[in-house]
């Protein structure tokens, strides 16, 4: 008798960490990740949320889809500029945070952590499904895109 209800009872279940995401497509990219691939990029949402939230003048995030990928805007404050996290798709086991490539933003992450990080060319940070996630480095990386605008300002314009 419960056979449908259990397998679904499964699946809720398995959704029920996921009841913060307010986009149901953002929600069904990340179910479609790989298991593993999955975790990591959920761990890297968490990071740049609670970095959002702890960062002066960043105000809370829009998350939606950019090219399909899983996208972090300041569209309250447009303080930064947009961060996209996604699975390289010519490596299965890394993903990326990808980001505007007209700013300069790798290249300060680039002088800032030049061993600590692996960089795709001008536009995103590599990292390995397999390794521990760079704590500490990529907070300062989330945080430095977060108020890139920000920080371009005019002091007159700061609060």
């Amino acid at each position: 008798m419960k056979t449908t209800t259990g397998k679904n009872a499964g699946s809720n279940v398995a959704k029920r960490p996921r009841a913060d995401f307010s986009n149901p497509a953002v929600d069904a990219v990340f179910e479609a990740y790989p298991k593993p691939l999955r975790a990591r990029l959920l761990a890297l949402r968490r990071l740049i949320f609670d970095t959002a939230r702890t960062t002066k003048g960043v105000g809370a995030l829009q998350e939606t889809l950019k090219w399909g990928q899983p996208s972090y805007l300041t569209a309250q404050t447009k303080s930064g500029s947009t961060i996209r996290i996604d699975q390289v798709k010519s490596a299965a086991n890394q993903y990326a945070l990808y980001f505007h490539c007209q700013t300069d933003l790798v290249e300060t992450f680039r002088e800032l952590y030049p061993s600590e990080l692996s960089y795709g060319g001008n536009r995103s940070i590599l990292l390995n499904a397999q390794d521990e996630i760079p704590q500490a480095a990529l907070r300062h990386c989330v945080a430095l895109a977060l108020t890139y605008h920000l920080n371009k300002r005019k002091p007159a314009r700061m609060k």
